[in-house]
């Protein structure tokens, strides 16, 4: 419980710059290589939350890398090597400043808007008459901008080409990836008994070329189903049984806190944080079909810096 990652200050070799996101601590070296290591923080509503979670780290980028090699097909990605449990180093791209988010369910975000009486979200008309998690007729991309602090915030593909944060050309290209890319991973789904709910995909520009970029299908970026039951649980307006971070977001909501001005982040007790950990790895087991493997949790600092310079002495 007291070894988890939730910061990182290293400084490597031809290190230029360092950027601490919400979960990822990111170190550019030289100009076209990125070291991305995989805290244990956590954030929900866009804010950090006060503990880390063991082993949340290693489950995000296992998974990630997971998936990004097997849709590597699809689009090209960022990834060029995974060095520690926790870390990948890959290209350094020039990121779009928007986020494709793609939902096959009414769900989430979707659902609280739709419960607001909206039936249009980020310029996308949602159907009359559908119940929470019901299926849409198809697949609805909802872009969001990219905040590097604070909410991001629904915008619509008019909105995102008129402003000129994405070329028509290339935003019609990140469309047509970010459906094949949730098509494989419902693909994929599937044959471990899920279902992907809603996901989103982020995208960068590397010498005129559009690269994959950060982690995809992981439970701080997806939602999933259990397939099992699903039918039932609808036609009984049951909740679905579902593997992601919203059990946490869920929590949050019932402790009073929803991220907005005034609000107390609830206190986090051991149990709860050992709860959260379990879920996450439940989800890489069920996600990827593969047995998690703990790595050394001793010193995990020296661990990661170690493998780091490691790899890079290469």
């Amino acid at each position: 419980m007291n070894n988890t990652l939730t910061e990182t200050n290293f400084n490597f070799p031809n290190q230029i710059a360092f950027y601490k996101g919400k979960v990822r601590d990111v170190y550019s070296i030289g100009t076209d290589l990125l070291v991305m290591v995989a805290s244990d923080r956590i954030s929900a509503f866009d804010v950090v939350l006060p503990r880390g979670i063991p082993y949340k780290g290693q489950v995000l980028n296992q998974v990630a890398a997971h998936f990004l090699e097997a849709t590597k097909d699809i689009v090209p990605n960022w990834v060029a090597a995974v060095p520690d449990a926790v870390v990948t180093a890959g290209i350094r791209c020039e990121p779009y400043k928007v986020e494709m988010v793609i939902r096959g369910y009414l769900t989430g975000h979707a659902w609280r808007e739709y419960c607001l009486g909206k039936r249009m979200i980020c310029g996308v008309a949602m159907p009359d008459g559908l119940k929470e998690s019901d299926k849409f007729p198809e697949p609805i991309i909802t872009p969001t901008t990219k905040a590097s602090v604070g909410h991001d915030e629904d915008i619509t593909r008019e909105e995102i080409i008129q402003s000129g944060l994405v070329s028509e050309l290339d935003y019609t290209q990140l469309e047509t990836y970010t459906r094949a890319l949730y098509h494989r991973g419902n693909e994929m789904a599937a044959k471990q008994g899920l279902i992907l709910v809603d996901t989103k995909y982020e995208f960068g520009s590397y010498k005129g070329e559009i690269i994959l970029m950060d982690e995809i299908h992981t439970p701080d970026s997806s939602r999933y189903f259990y397939a099992d039951g699903y039918e039932m649980r609808q036609a009984n307006g049951d909740a679905q049984k579902q593997l992601s971070k919203e059990f946490v977001r869920q929590w949050l909501i019932e402790n009073g806190f929803m991220g907005q001005e005034g609000q107390v982040i609830p206190d986090m007790s051991d149990a709860y944080v050992q709860s959260v950990s379990e879920r996450y790895i439940e989800l890489y087991e069920k996600v990827t079909g593969k047995k998690f493997q703990r790595a050394d949790a001793n010193a995990v600092e020296k661990r990661v810096e170690e493998n780091i310079l490691s790899y890079l002495s290469k």
